[in-house]
């Protein structure tokens, strides 16, 4: 597989956030958002290319229970499947993260979805791409039908984002509606700081979870966090 780092840390977003886990980032992505807080991962991706029984091994010998298959979009490797099998056989707890715009075989214990909006159109020769591909909810109508134990998590900087969320989701009818996150879109501690209250005002108004991005307030964000 093509990985850009592992390591442990606590997770920051989602149902899990403050969870000790195991981190398997993998390198490359079909989408390149404007705001991406991972270019290593996605615009220019880093890295090595790792046998998955050695990354099984590592998390097995980390001293956490839970791991996170994060990217760029580990959906596009092709030993993901191996990958989450062999990691469920040692009796780890798997959440898997996705953009959602690809449904190969895989199986997990949570499937964390992030489904983008247009806040994330990049500019230049990418945008049209990068909107085609975020636009086609296919495949992820698929993903939610098979993994019923799922998250959403949408990136908003304000209320201008919210039509487009409900939208979306209106488009989602296997959606958990007691799982859709609103996550303040934020590569630092302090937009972080800037934009939280906005969101979590849109949380209390629309019923939905606010996300923290734990990792940035703990951490500002960077590597191996």
């Amino acid at each position: 597989m093509y990985v850009a780092e592992t390591f442990v840390s606590l997770q920051g977003e989602g149902i899990l956030a403050g969870v000790p886990s195991f981190f398997i980032r993998t390198a490359g992505c079909n989408l390149r958002c404007a705001w991406c807080d991972t270019p290593y991962a996605s615009w220019e991706p880093e890295g090595a290319r790792r046998p998955f029984p050695g990354l099984v091994a590592e998390a097995a010998g980390s001293g956490v229970r839970h791991v996170v298959l994060t990217g760029g979009e580990p959906l596009l490797q092709r030993e993901l499947g191996a990958l989450c099998h062999a990691l469920r056989e040692r009796g780890l707890h798997l959440t898997v993260e996705t953009a959602g715009t690809l449904a190969p075989e895989l199986e997990c214990d949570l499937l964390s979805v992030s489904p983008k909006t247009s806040n994330s159109d990049p500019g230049g020769t990418w945008r049209r791409r990068h909107r085609r591909i975020r636009a086609d909810l296919e495949p992820l109508r698929g993903l939610l039908v098979r993994f019923p134990e799922h998250q959403l998590k949408f990136v908003v900087r304000g209320a201008e984002d919210l039509p487009e969320v409900v939208e979306l989701l209106e488009a989602l009818p296997a959606a958990r509606r007691d799982r859709v996150f609103l996550m303040p879109e934020a590569r630092t501690r302090e937009e972080l700081a800037h934009r939280a209250p906005g969101v979590a005002a849109l949380c209390l108004e629309h019923g939905f979870r606010f996300g923290p991005r734990l990792h940035l307030d703990l951490f500002g964000g960077g590597r191996g966090v």
